[in-house]
């Protein structure tokens, strides 16, 4: 083998290793999951323990469980329905609720699809792989935001309502965000409104900012819960546990004292103190003469 020879067979390898790094192999998802997490460069990768939350242990929140539970049988029966945005308080069971469906819905064939927001840019990706599935899948954005300068909200815009091509009927997007036009609003804003001729009109950047949520047919909003609905959870997940409930006043005193503690009566402190009641052992519950 002359010089020449050995160059092009030492480029040639080198050639194979760098497409080996640019370009990596994506093997075949395990269909036969119900759950899957999108990641750049590997593609689908499939969730063999996704989370087992029931619609039962999704607790006041009635209408917005009642609607997005429609939304949702209406989607795996192959008629029409809406992309949703769940918006509002911490801790109010938007995420729990998105989980409890795909748990529900799973044997009529809904499958969850984990998105980051870094990696929306790749909505289109995503869509091509699985717009020919029987499936029906939800593409499933948590904690969604964006800031005033970031662009990659606009690849979500498409995938909405803007893109040329027609959305796949086997896919839907369910986001959830304590904002609800996903963008943050400044005061300033609001004060370049103008008036024309007694009609109100917004500034272009409080236009841009409503287009994006507008995009999603279904909102919907979750509030802080009260005193009496954070009791009504603590009992339930205490029961699920084993333990006693909140009807011994002192464990309801307790339950109190935890929220408190942590500045939030939400569904997902109740749960934290319920774990941690029911995990005491008997010389950890406080003396009840204190």
């Amino acid at each position: 083998m002359n010089q020449t020879e050995q160059l092009l067979e030492r480029a040639q390898r080198l050639i194979e290793r760098l497409e080996g790094v640019f370009a990596p192999t994506t093997a075949e998802p395990d269909w036969n999951c119900i759950a899957f997490r999108w990641q750049r460069g590997t593609g689908l990768q499939a969730i063999t323990r996704p989370h087992k939350v029931q619609l039962d242990d999704i607790l006041c929140v009635d209408r917005v469980k009642a609607e997005i539970t429609r939304n949702t049988r209406q989607f795996v029966e192959g008629r029409s329905a809406n992309n949703t945005l769940l918006w509002g308080s911490r801790g109010t069971g938007k995420s729990s609720l998105i989980k409890a469906l795909l748990n529900e819905f799973a044997d009529q064939g809904l499958r969850l699809i984990e998105v980051e927001k870094h990696d929306l840019i790749d909505l289109t990706s995503i869509v091509e792989l699985i717009q020919d599935r029987p499936e029906r899948f939800l593409l499933y954005c948590d904690d969604l935001s964006f800031e005033a300068d970031d662009a990659s909200y606009k690849s979500l815009k498409a995938i909405l309502d803007g893109s040329i091509s027609a959305p796949p009927e086997n896919v839907l997007i369910y986001a959830t965000s304590n904002r609800r036009h996903l963008l943050p609003e400044f005061k300033q804003e609001n004060q370049d409104v103008h008036i024309v001729e007694g009609e109100i009109h917004q500034n272009e950047s409080v236009e841009e900012k409503i287009s994006l949520s507008e995009r999603f047919g279904l909102w919907l909003s979750f509030y802080p819960f009260s005193q009496d609905q954070y009791l009504t959870i603590v009992d339930h997940w205490l029961t699920r546990l084993g333990a006693r409930t909140t009807a011994d006043e002192s464990i309801r005193l307790e339950a109190l004292r935890f929220a408190l503690k942590r500045g939030s009566r939400s569904g997902r402190v109740a749960l934290q103190f319920a774990r941690d009641w029911a995990g005491r052992l008997p010389e950890d519950l406080p003396d009840e003469k204190d």
